[in-house]
């Protein structure tokens, strides 16, 4: 018996250690409650997910820790969005669109004003643009000469900000679980229990394209008032491409931001026509809303070319 319990206590051991070192279970990016912004990654934060780093700083962003006040010499870019900007655990913190698009434009910086680049990058998971509003009115835009602000469709669609799912759903977990198995255990195996609450939260009436539509005049206006300008892009879902393109409510939605972008004099970046325009446009998604290593490189060409003239 002892012999017995021994063994199924290594094997334990064993399993456990594996789980953590090649997968990084155990230690998941933990998220915090926010009264206003609703939820954000929990500040000063570093972990591996499948092998690919992830850095969260002291204001929640997944960049290095930074000076809030930026350098006379320093051109400095924000990339406000959800997971799209964030790249999630299936991209490593080299990879994302932020990391990317700072070594894309460093090498162009010679024969200007400035001696470096910074690209910050604040996003979370389903954010939409009024929790990102929420977020640099806490924070602020960091003296940033340029703010592009990555949307996907549905986030024209997006909900008042909610704390509700901190802590209750395990894509947001609020504290680091006693064991790997544990977090294995409770990810794939346990049925999540829905959240009552977020039923209303879903169903939220009124115009939320147009509430959405306000939260991007309002960050524009915030950006304006620091003296810098707002870029906004937005990135398709995998079944709007190709010949069934967007459903009819998602057309109407995407007229209304383009007739808004105009109004507004905002530089705006639909990648619809420009996924379209490759070939295998769905070999760049990592499922079917997220951006895969390719989807992420394409999207940061254009972008870098904006931001060049």
């Amino acid at each position: 018996m002892e012999a017995l319990l021994l063994v199924i206590f290594s094997l334990v051991v064993f399993i456990e250690v594996g789980l953590r070192v090649f997968f990084g279970f155990g230690n998941p990016l933990i998220y915090i409650e926010d009264s206003d912004i609703g939820y954000m990654l929990a500040p000063n934060q570093k972990t591996r997910r499948f092998g690919n780093r992830i850095e969260i700083n002291q204001y929640s962003m997944r960049s290095i820790p930074i000076k809030v006040e930026r350098a006379a010499e320093t051109f400095r870019i924000l990339l406000l969005g959800d997971s799209i900007a964030n790249g999630g655990w299936w991209t490593d913190q080299a990879d994302i669109l932020s990391a990317r698009l700072e070594r894309l434009l460093e090498p162009k910086l010679a024969n200007t004003a400035f001696k470096q680049i910074e690209v910050l990058n604040a996003s979370a998971n389903s954010w939409c643009p009024r929790n990102e509003l929420a977020y640099i009115q806490r924070f602020g835009t960091f003296n940033t000469q340029l703010l592009i602000l990555l949307i996907n469709t549905d986030d024209l669609f997006g909900t008042h900000p909610t704390s509700l799912p901190v802590g209750r759903l395990s894509n947001y977990p609020s504290h680091k679980p006693p064991l790997a198995l544990i977090e294995v255990f409770t990810r794939y195996v346990l049925k999540e229990k829905p959240i009552p609450e977020m039923t209303a939260i879903r169903n939220e009436p009124g115009d939320r394209v147009g509430l959405n539509l306000e939260a991007i005049s309002k960050i524009q206006n915030i950006v304006s008032q620091h003296n810098g300008q707002l870029l906004l892009a937005m990135t398709p879902l995998l079944r709007e491409i190709g010949e069934s393109g967007p459903l009819d409510y998602e057309l109407r939605a995407r007229q209304r931001l383009s007739e808004f972008t105009q109004q507004q004099q905002i530089t705006y970046i639909d990648f619809l026509p420009i996924f379209n325009s490759q070939d295998q446009s769905e070999a760049l998604y990592q499922d079917t809303i997220h951006l895969n290593s390719q989807g992420n490189q394409l999207v940061c060409e254009v972008l870098g070319q904006q931001v060049l003239g």
